[in-house]
């Protein structure tokens, strides 16, 4: 087993007891049940108390793992299930992409004020510090804030106006950057040595934990400690995506324009022209665990993928802005992760929960955009105030749409809300049988044909359609399933609601944009063998309630 900076072992003694004091309330069990926002943890890590995976089978697969299936091959059944699930995905993006997320440190101390807080750790012998400035916003605190790392991520006039405090936070004191990976340095480093393996992004979220701890302890007078949210551009959107990912009592996860290493998925960026080679990202700069670099030329081995660390933030708030006009920042590859983790967020009951936007017209870096404005007020308000409920938004530009139908051959299950199954007494372990194989370096060019839950009787075909709706629009997935023969073509008819209108599709071609409309297969996905099943998109301004889509065969 893969234990690094005494994590594994914390995770049953002493933090499983403040899991065990929860569960005992029931808090547990309701942050997955719930689809409103009062959706962050009280703990850093709620399911310090699950086993963890021993060895496992690091097999090439081109497409995205499904999030929903254990290490022991299992899929998980209830929404409680997704708690130990969780832990199973953190273990292994620990072990093979970030590097290790130590547990609290002995003594955390420090200081709030108006202007600043103030961080002294101590741990095995070693002391490190640092500090972070704070800005208020007009009116009587307590108030939410949101850590902004460097200075340099959601706009903070907004942040302050929507009534949050900014609390700008320099990474480079807990993990600097320009260092050799044998001599890391920040106070991360001084607590847990130089040569760690622990890349910069872990390290930096390791720090945003430790301000959250000190503002727990402060007494909340000045800022809330149940009300915390994060955001950061380019690398620091690498560091707010990571940090929002591994501490659960983070209310609203903010990362814009990532990149590689940060929300876009590992295997589409060696596929999408243009953008940052995962080797360029793992040399610039030490953010990834040292682990990942057998993985900069062959992202089809790891056992997970970014959509499944945008599923470990579900069901909290999640904002993800990313610019579409900039190929180096792998915007298709951002949108299928959005698109993908999705799935477990509508899952768990909290579709509303997660919003994506590259529909901007503004193509400078890190620009502050005017279109992102009134989504970051809502969800500020939603997630931190508790004040909105503004549903979730999936704003996907043409220039870089995303198609999961490419990516994935698992649906997507419907979980009960029934309690979580028993885990087992020991972690499983599956060794791997054979080496992996050579992973293809560009990623599929065929939609997967998997079979549908009942495929339909007689020869032809026919298509059911689902919905990820918010206010104002809609993103729809259709599926298309060939009957007891095969087909060579399709069309797919429906007449969208009154007011509706498609405003981009994928994987397929369209006649009209609103009321009849009709779809038809392109070259690569007509052919559908008996029983089988293939999938496109399309995303529509209004509403979508209400479509029923009738298939043809050509």
């Amino acid at each position: 087993m893969f234990i690094g900076s005494g994590r594994p072992k914390i995770r049953k003694t002493i933090i499983a007891l403040a899991v065990t004091a929860l569960a005992a309330t029931g808090a547990v069990t309701v942050v997955f049940k719930t689809t409103n926002a009062m959706a962050a943890a009280l703990v850093e890590d709620e399911g310090a108390d699950c086993p963890v995976p021993g060895n496992v089978s690091l097999t090439s697969n081109s497409r995205l793992p499904d999030p929903f299936r254990k290490v022991d091959g299992t899929r998980i059944s209830t929404k409680a299930d997704w708690r130990c699930r969780r832990a199973e995905i953190r273990e292994l993006s620990e072990r093979y992409v970030y590097g290790d997320k130590p547990a609290k440190p002995a003594s955390v101390t420090g200081t709030v004020s108006g202007s600043s807080i103030t961080v002294n750790v101590s741990h095995n012998g070693r002391s490190s510090s640092f500090s972070a400035s704070v800005q208020l916003p007009s009116g009587t605190g307590p108030f939410p804030a949101v850590v902004v790392y460097g200075g340099f991520g959601a706009d903070t006039a907004t942040i302050r106006a929507s009534g949050a405090a900014v609390i700008s936070y320099d990474p480079f004191t807990v993990g600097r950057e320009g260092t050799a990976r044998n001599n890391k340095q920040g106070a991360f480093y001084t607590i847990y040595g130089n040569t760690s393996s622990t890349g910069l992004l872990m390290a930096w979220a390791w720090g945003v934990s430790r301000i959250i701890d000190v503002i727990e302890q402060s007494g909340g007078n000045i800022l809330r400690a149940d009300a915390t949210g994060v955001t950061g551009c380019s690398r620091y959107g690498k560091g707010a995506f990571v940090a929002g990912v591994f501490d659960q009592r983070i209310g609203l996860t903010m990362p814009i324009e990532s990149g590689s290493g940060g929300a876009p998925i590992f295997r589409g960026i060696p596929g999408e022209s243009g953008s940052q080679p995962l080797s360029s990202a793992y040399g610039e700069q030490p953010w990834l665990g040292d682990a990942f670099s057998a993985f900069t030329g062959n992202p089809n081995t790891l056992p997970i993928d970014t959509h499944s660390a945008v599923a470990m933030v579900a069901p909290r708030g999640l904002f993800i802005m990313e610019n579409p006009h900039i190929d180096w920042l792998a915007a298709r590859s951002g949108s299928n992760a959005a698109l993908a983790g999705a799935e477990v967020y509508k899952a768990l009951g909290a579709g509303d929960n997660i919003t994506y936007w590259s529909d901007v017209a503004d193509g400078t870096h890190c620009a502050s955009r005017p279109e992102w404005r009134t989504p970051l007020q809502q969800t500020i308000q939603k997630f931190l105030l508790k004040t909105g409920n503004a549903a979730g938004t999936f704003r996907i530009s043409s220039r870089k749409p995303g198609n999961l139908a490419e990516w994935r051959d698992w649906t997507t299950p419907v979980l009960g809300d029934g309690p979580a199954t028993t885990p087992p007494t020991t972690p499983p372990t599956t060794p791997p049988t054979t080496p992996p194989t050579t992973p293809p370096t560009t990623p599929p060019t065929t939609p997967p044909t998997t079979p549908p839950t009942s495929p339909p009787t007689g020869s032809g075909c026919a298509a059911s359609v689902s919905l990820n709706q918010w206010t104002g629009g809609f993103v729809a997935t259709v599926r298309v399933t060939a009957g007891s023969s095969s087909i060579s073509g399709w069309t797919v008819s429906m007449t969208l609601p009154s007011g509706a209108s498609v405003t981009n599709a994928w994987n397929v071609n369209r006649s009209g944009n609103s009321g009849a409309v009709q779809f038809t297969n392109v070259a690569y996905n007509g052919n559908v063998a008996a029983g089988q099943s293939t999938e496109f998109g399309f995303q529509g301004s209004g509403t979508g309630t209400g479509m029923t889509p009738t298939c043809t065969p050509r």
